[in-house]
């Protein structure tokens, strides 16, 4: 009897029936083990993540290029000069120079003159009713109506940066092979925190974002956070007040202005837009960037001008190329090109791996609200 059971449950196995049902199982079993997969990279990305969220603005209009705007270097203000005492101008006429008289034939003897009446005095102004202490002191107290607190509040500064933006780049490339896709650099502000984002997107191979947040200030941005992103690797990089923690945790002392990865873009581009720097040939510009690995002093040699052709026309720009910094740690360096007609924002970006392999991103749309 033991046996017959035991066929019984062999064939039943083999049959259609059973072979389904053991598929089902397996199908079951191998979709919740992705949904817990998903769900353990999810969490564990957004714990480790230490940005702020921001409302993705909404873009209404198209940026198009124009003529550049005559940019003024920054000077110190002129000393106050003494104030003189004003010369009295010649086509004054002093009030003071009494008439000439002149004769007058005399009245006749018989004749008598009547004297002119003297004008009546004005009546005197109506006195203003007295304000009550109680009045009075409510008048004090009221509160003047708000015209707009972003316009009251906010530090005049803050209306040299640009709109909410985003730069929208045709991506092109060696690695491994031909690259081809899409990359976008936005910028956007609230009050006086802002948020650089560069999303790198290439076809058929892992994509990366480089996220910086931080604050503007009366000397330029401010970051206090950047990260790296690519597949399920996130590198952080946090700034203090005088120092700057790394992504293995190693803190170094902060520089001066240090920028990152990513803000560095709108940071030079508000320099060149503002007069700080002049964009000239044989010119150069120095900035501090802290990456996860360390804070180093990258050196740009300016040259130009340069004409690219692009979707949004022929451009003219300047290059900024990097000089080799002190202590590299690996092979990649970015030039950028930035357009005066433009807003003076960076039209072009290569990322160089080397010197086979590179990421070149060219602007194709500008959109800003």
């Amino acid at each position: 009897m033991a046996g017959s059971a035991d066929l019984r449950t062999r064939r039943e196995a083999r049959s259609p029936k059973g072979r389904g049902v053991r598929l089902l199982a397996l199908a079951l079993f191998v979709l919740l083990a992705h949904l817990l997969v998903v769900e353990l990279m999810w969490h564990t990305i957004t714990d480790a993540s230490e940005l702020r969220s921001m409302t993705t603005p909404m873009f209404t209009r198209m940026l198009t290029p124009e003529a550049p705007p005559v940019v003024v270097a920054q000077a110190p203000p002129p000393p106050a000069r003494k104030a003189t005492p004003r010369r009295p101008s010649i086509t004054t006429v002093p009030s003071a120079v009494a008439p000439v008289p002149v004769a007058s034939e005399p009245a006749p003897p018989d004749i008598p003159v009547a004297a002119t009446p003297a004008p009546p005095e004005p009546a005197p102004a109506p006195a203003e009713p007295a304000v009550p202490p109680e009045a009075a002191q409510a008048q004090a107290n009221a509160i003047p109506p708000v015209i707009g607190m972003d316009a009251v509040a906010a530090p005049a500064y803050l209306n040299d940066w640009p709109a909410d933006t985003r730069l929208t780049y045709r991506l092109s490339g060696i690695f491994r092979g031909p690259l081809h896709g899409k990359a976008q650099v936005q910028w956007q502000r609230e009050g006086a925190q802002y948020q650089v984002r560069v999303a790198i997107d290439p076809n058929l191979l892992p994509g990366w974002v480089m996220t910086s947040q931080g604050e503007v200030l009366a000397e330029g941005l401010s970051p206090r956070v950047y990260e790296e992103v690519q597949i399920n690797r996130t590198r952080t990089v946090r700034v203090g007040e005088s120092a700057v923690t790394l992504n293995d945790g190693r803190s170094v002392p902060k520089p001066a202005n240090v920028q990152d990865t990513a803000s560095q873009f709108i940071e030079l581009s508000h320099r060149f837009a503002t007069g700080q720097v002049a964009l000239a040939a044989a010119g150069q510009i120095s900035v501090y960037l802290a990456r996860p690995g360390a804070v180093d002093l990258w050196t740009y040699d300016i040259t130009g001008p340069e004409f690219l052709e692009t979707k949004l026309g022929r451009l003219e720009t300047w290059h900024l190329k990097p000089r080799p910094i002190a202590n590299p740690r690996g092979n990649i360096t970015p030039e950028i090109w930035f357009a005066p007609a433009l807003r003076f924002l960076p039209v072009r970006i290569r990322v160089n791996q080397g010197e086979e392999n590179f990421v070149d991103l060219v602007v194709e749309q500008i959109e800003q609200r």
